[in-house]
């Protein structure tokens, strides 16, 4: 009796106010209302991410036959298009989560890559808060919200879903037909920067990073991120890839605005420049990919003659060289080796080479063949497909690098290069020239006047693998559109290269869209 009474004073006097406090701790208890998530959409209104409250589920009937039945769920389930190609731009979500006592610890949803994870604070919301209170038998007796749900902002993106599923299909299609290992493509407004189209092959599943349940579901994801393709990598801004010669126009240009050469002036391709050894070794041949004879600028453009840009870009015999220093000052004023501010997350900067470069890298010295292989794209070279588009569409708009974006209403910043528009106008005729009957004349489409240029760049020792790409612009005599598509890794002997991609994506916009007429 002296026990129990005496635990009774302590439970009830010395340690009353303890108790009270977890017995009403155990009767109350707070609970998140989530916000729903901004809904995304493209330039035209089509859903492309929403939220769903209610999913459907097999219900066993007194008949013993499955029906379908909905319930509503605490969480509301993030839903994607099904679409291809969207993943890598609209990305997928982390749902908030509870621990096994039904605490949430993630009372937020989270963005994990692409739109949803840039603009997490917009999409996001604020959660509510709702007091529940239960019996000692969990029987809910009463609920009341103290703080309401604010929703997060609804986002509308410059892309045009029709024309993203298009060039998401014309690059998976030449993939699969020609055997590259993956593909990457671009288009982009050159004024404001807005990307009408950004696509990376091949893709992820965001509808099942966001909503996987079964074990099945999580075997897939596995297989997924162990897949030598990477298909969690956006090769458009984060992947580096040799260029080839899509750099020359831009090397073109600075050898005009040095002075280094005349538009006019005509230099002799071989088919190699041969370079004598100082210490009496084998001589060093840098090989022209044919003959082309005496070419100029626009020419040698047209035709993407190496030997021709071997010399204006390190100089031979009687023709003065830009140098290694100068290719460098150039290639970063158009934007290369730096990222271009996209509001998608992880961009990269490409490589330009140079000796301190080298230097790092190898420790070794810089030398002239280096300069030359460097000219053309080749070496250390490496850019993003991001990179490239807005440094191309810096020259179909008078010289101005505008920043890529994706959201409509974002701002855009401009970089005024000031450009010598006599010397531009060269670069611009030989990228027309190419197309009117040179190494891009597939993009001499009926309807759609487009100036290009394409590249080749060797990968490996024994350069079996090949990057083909085709950059470029249209209407040629209003642009208004910037271009690049990049394939990686096909056969070197395989004549069907990206620039087929881009004329399936072109003549389908002429026939489909209002895009290329101006």
């Amino acid at each position: 009796f002296f026990i129990f009474g005496g635990q009774l004073f302590k439970m009830q006097i010395v340690e009353g106010l303890s108790y009270a406090s977890k017995a009403m701790d155990n009767h109350v208890r707070s609970t998140p209302l989530f916000a729903h998530r901004g809904t995304i959409e493209d330039v035209n209104g089509v859903m492309l991410a929403w939220n769903e409250e209610e999913i459907n589920i097999k219900t066993q009937s007194t008949s013993s036959l499955n029906k379908i039945g909905s319930v509503t769920t605490e969480i509301p389930r993030r839903v994607y298009t099904k679409l291809s190609g969207f993943s890598h731009i609209l990305g997928y979500v982390s749902y908030p989560r509870k621990d096994s006592s039904g605490v949430f610890w993630q009372d937020d949803y989270i963005g994990k890559d692409g739109i949803e994870k840039t603009y997490q604070h917009r999409l996001q919301g604020t959660s509510g808060e709702k007091l529940i209170a239960v019996s000692a038998k969990h029987d809910i007796q009463s609920e009341n919200v103290t703080t309401d749900p604010v929703d997060g902002d609804n986002i509308k993106l410059t892309i045009d879903a029709k024309v993203q599923n298009k060039l998401y299909e014309s690059i998976s299609a030449l993939a699969h037909k020609v055997g590259f290992v993956s593909g990457a493509g671009v288009i982009m407004d050159i004024n404001t920067g807005e990307v009408l189209a950004l696509a990376s092959y091949p893709e992820y599943n965001n509808n099942l990073m966001t909503n996987a349940t079964s074990s099945i579901d999580k075997e897939r994801i596995d297989s997924d991120l162990k897949n030598k393709s990477n298909k969690f990598l956006n090769r458009v801004t984060s992947g580096l890839f040799t260029p080839g010669s899509t750099v020359k126009p831009f090397i073109g240009y600075a050898a005009l605005a040095e002075d280094i050469i005349t538009p006019e002036k005509q230099i002799l391709s071989t088919g190699s420049i041969v370079i004598k050894n100082k210490y009496g070794g084998p001589d060093t041949v840098f090989k022209d990919w044919k003959v082309h004879g005496y070419v100029d600028m626009r020419q040698a453009l047209a035709e993407s003659s190496d030997e021709y840009f071997y010399q204006v870009g390190g100089g031979y015999m009687s023709q003065k060289g830009l140098g290694i220093e100068r290719i460098d000052k150039y290639a970063r004023m158009f934007g290369f080796g730096s990222t271009t501010g996209i509001d998608l997350p992880a961009e990269k900067s490409g490589v330009i080479p140079t000796p301190e470069w080298k230097k790092k890298i190898f420790n070794e010295e810089w030398l002239l063949g280096n300069t030359y292989h460097t000219s053309i794209g080749q070496f250390g070279f490496q850019l993003t497909p991001l990179e490239l588009v807005r440094s191309v569409a810096s020259l179909a708009n008078g010289g101005k690098l505008v920043t890529p974006h994706l959201v409509v209403g974002s701002s855009t910043s401009v970089t005024d290069l000031h450009l010598d528009q006599n010397k531009l106008k060269v670069i611009q005729e030989g990228m027309r020239k190419a197309v009117l009957g040179q190494t891009t004349q597939v993009l001499n489409i009926e309807g759609v006047k487009v100036a290009a240029k394409s590249g080749t760049a060797e990968l490996g020792v024994t350069k079996e693998l090949v990057n083909s790409w085709i950059s470029g612009y249209f209407p040629y005599d209003k642009p208004r559109y910037a271009f690049v598509v990049m394939m990686e890794k096909g056969g070197r002997h395989n004549p069907t290269g990206a620039v087929f991609a881009m004329k399936d994506m072109l003549e389908w916009m002429r026939d489909n869209t209002e895009y290329t007429k101006f």
